[in-house]
This record gives structure tokens, sequence and C-alpha cells, in this order.
């Protein structure tokens, strides 16, 4: 209350004191020099005003959209946005493939344990059944047993032929081994997009990767299923096909000039190093997993083979229980057998074993194609920085740089000697 009474005094005195004295005020513009009011006499020049034009254009900002503006020299080329734009859609859809075999892994996996169960069910009760009905006498009760049984052999045998024949275990594990492939190619592709300067031919080499990948792991069973029993061991192929020919690289890479140089990583001694560490997988690691392989191939097709057979066996032999001592033996000893064969084939997973096999031969071919494709580039600007791919064939085989280089030196001193060198180039598989 005491401000207001004070403000409205100070008013009241101001007022009054402005219509007694009116204040007067001017203002006073200074006289300009006379030369600053003289025209030129000379046009501009149309060249000087074409320069000024043409630094107007390089400099005022253009407005894109809304709250972001740049200069048109920082602007990105349209054909760079172009690929990263593409980049980004193979990325959408390895991710998409990466889910889908997530899943698809998940759900085998479990058909691998519920047929493995449900069988050794079935084929437990029919043995038991037969037992039954070779103690049970004869008339209606004997018979009613011996065509359960043999309904429930015969159901245990057609399950056995078609879970032998897709290997349930197997195919989970190549739901897995394509969900990792495909989650390294995907972070190959964002490293690329966040680091780099990512090329048309980039883009065409992921679509090539997605491609084969999809073709070395397939996800229908039906018509393009992998041949769960070849003739021979093969090693996994999930890189896209080059012009090249295997054959071709490895008749040239020992031809490769060996030259004094340094140029992008690489030398004379680290071209050295690599080969030999190379010939050590060749010699030790690749051959070991084919003879593995083979034997685990042979292993699976021999248990694949003896499941249903036992069980038919035991379908047919319960039909004659009772019409003698060995007639009521041969159906229960043989579901005995078939559910033993049956657990340690699905149940060990000996599918996945092959697989994990296959794969692992896989693995070593395309570090070997790798490694032949950087030595045979006589570009040197071309191939992948050396010491960064000494690192990554170091980490991939489980060793650190000096180790790595001691078995380069023991490869190189067991070829001069002629002897075998007593280590696997990997320490992981």
């Amino acid at each position: 209350m005491a401000s207001i009474q004070v403000s409205s005094v100070l008013s009241r005195t101001l007022c009054s004191s402005s219509s007694s004295n009116p204040i007067k005020s001017s203002f006073h513009v200074p006289k300009l020099p006379k030369s600053l009011y003289i025209a030129p006499k000379v046009r501009p020049s149309r060249k000087l005003f074409e320069e000024l034009n043409g630094q107007f254009t390089h400099t005022i900002p253009v407005k894109i959209q809304e709250n972001e503006y740049y200069s048109p020299k920082s602007s990105p080329s349209s054909s760079k946005t172009k690929t990263i734009t593409q980049l980004y859609a193979i990325l959408e859809s390895v991710s998409d493939r990466i889910e889908m075999h997530q899943n698809i892994g998940e759900q085998r996996d479990n058909w691998n344990t519920l047929l493995l169960n449900s069988i050794n069910m079935i084929t437990l009760t029919a043995s038991a059944m037969a037992g039954i009905a070779a103690i049970s006498g004869s008339g209606a009760p004997l018979l009613a047993l011996k065509l359960s049984s043999a309904l429930l052999f015969s159901a245990s045998t057609g399950m056995l032929i078609i879970m032998n024949k897709i290997q349930p275990s197997q195919l989970a594990e190549e739901q897995r081994n394509a969900t990792r492939l495909f989650k390294s190619l995907k972070s190959n592709i964002e490293t690329t997009i966040a680091i780099g300067n990512p090329t048309k031919e980039y883009v065409k080499d992921a679509i090539a990767n997605v491609l084969a990948l999809d073709k070395a792991y397939p996800l229908p069973l039906l018509g393009v299923m992998i041949e769960k029993f070849p003739q021979k061991y093969e090693p996994a192929n999930w890189l896209p096909t080059k012009k090249s020919t295997r054959s071709n690289m490895i008749s040239q890479i020992n031809e490769t000039k060996q030259k004094g140089w340094r140029k992008n990583g690489w030398n004379e001694g680290l071209e050295t190093e690599i080969k030999d560490v190379l010939e050590v997988m060749k010699r030790k690691d690749m051959e070991d997993y084919e003879r593995l392989g083979n034997l685990v191939l042979k292993i699976n097709k021999t248990l694949a083979i003896a499941g249903p057979l036992l069980t038919g066996i035991a379908a047919v032999g319960s039909t004659f229980v009772g019409q003698g001592s060995w007639t009521s033996i041969v159906p229960v000893v043989a579901g005995a057998l078939a559910t033993a064969v049956n657990s340690f084939e699905h149940g060990g997973q000996v599918g996945m074993v092959a697989e994990m096999y296959r794969t692992c031969g896989g693995f070593f071919q395309m570090m070997e194609n790798s490694i032949q494709e950087n030595i045979l580039e006589e570009d040197e600007e071309k191939r992948e920085n050396g010491e960064l791919l000494e690192i990554k064939l170091a980490l991939k085989l489980g060793r650190s740089l000096s180790q790595l280089r001691d078995l380069a030196r023991k490869s190189a001193y067991s070829r001069e000697e002629g002897t075998t060198v007593d280590e696997f180039a990997s320490k992981l598989f």
C-alpha cells in the first residue's frame, strides 16, 4: 500500500513539473561530406557483377528442410546418398533373415526333442505289449496285443524314416550357423556405413553375400534342403562365386613375385608369413576336419539305416508272437535296440556334429580364399590392409600376433627340413 502511494505522488510531481517547464528536444543531423554523395561516373562492368553474383551463390546457405541448412559445397553427392540408402535396404533384409533363422532354428530344435521322445515312447510301449502278448496265452487278448504292437512298431518305423531323412538336430545347427553369419554380415555393413565411403561394388558384394547365404542355408525343407547323406564330406560354402576358380588361385599363389616394397601395410616378410600359415591350415586343419567329417558322416548313415530297420523287424516279428519261443524274443529285443540306436543318434545329435564339421571346413576354406584373393592382387592399394589382415587372421585362429609369427617360422623350417608341423593352425576349433 505504501509503494502505491509513493508511486502516485511521484507521478503527480512529474506531471506538474512537465506542465510548468515543458521539455524541448531537437535532433541535429551532422552534415556528411560531399564526397559521399558523389555518384560514380563509371558504371560497374558486367564481369564484376558476375563475379559478385558467383560469390553470393556459393556463400548464401540454401534451406532444404525446416531448420536444416547446409552450403552446396558441403552437400553429399547424390550417388553416395543412393549407395547408403541401398545399404540400409540390404541391412533391413539381413535383420529380417536373422529373425527368421532364429525362430526356425528354435522350432527345429523342438522337433528333435519331441520326435525323439515320442518315437522312444512308442517303441518301448510296443516292445512291452509284445512281451505281454508272449505270456498272455491265446484268444482275443493275444490278437489285440499282437495287432497293437505291430501297429505301434509300424508307426515308429515311419516316423523314424522321416526323422532320419530330415535330421532335425542338423537342421537346427544349420539355422544357428546361418544366424551367426548373417549377424556378421550385418555388423560388416553397419561398420562400412559408419566408417567410410561405401561404393557400388560393395553394394553388389553385399547383395551377393546375402544370396549366397540363402543358398547355403535354405529355410524350406522340400526341394532345396541340404543333402544330409552325401557321398563324401564337403565343407560348407557360403561365399559368392568369383570369376577365378579355386584351382587357378592355388596354381597362381606360388607364382607371385617377391618384392621389397612396403605399401598399404604389406611387405615381403608379411606375405611370406601369411603363406606359411595358410600352408599349415591346408595340411593340418582342413585335412583333419575332412577326415573327421567323413567318419561322422558314415556313423550317421549307419545309425539312420539301423533304427528303422530294427523297428521294421520288430513290427514283423510282433505278428508271430505266440508261435514259438524265438518269435516272442525278436520283437522285444529289436524294439529295445531300436530305442538305444535312436537315442544315440538323435539324443547325441550326430547330425548336428556332422554339420559342425561341415561348417568348420567351410570356415577354413573361407579364410583360404580371403588370403589368396589378397595375395594374388598385384595392386597393393586394392588389397586389404596387410597389418589389419594379420590381426584378423590371428584372432580367427585364436592366436596372438607373436604366436602367429612363431607358427609361420615353424612352417618355413618344416618345409626346409621336409618334416610336418606338430600343431594345428587354429586353437579355437
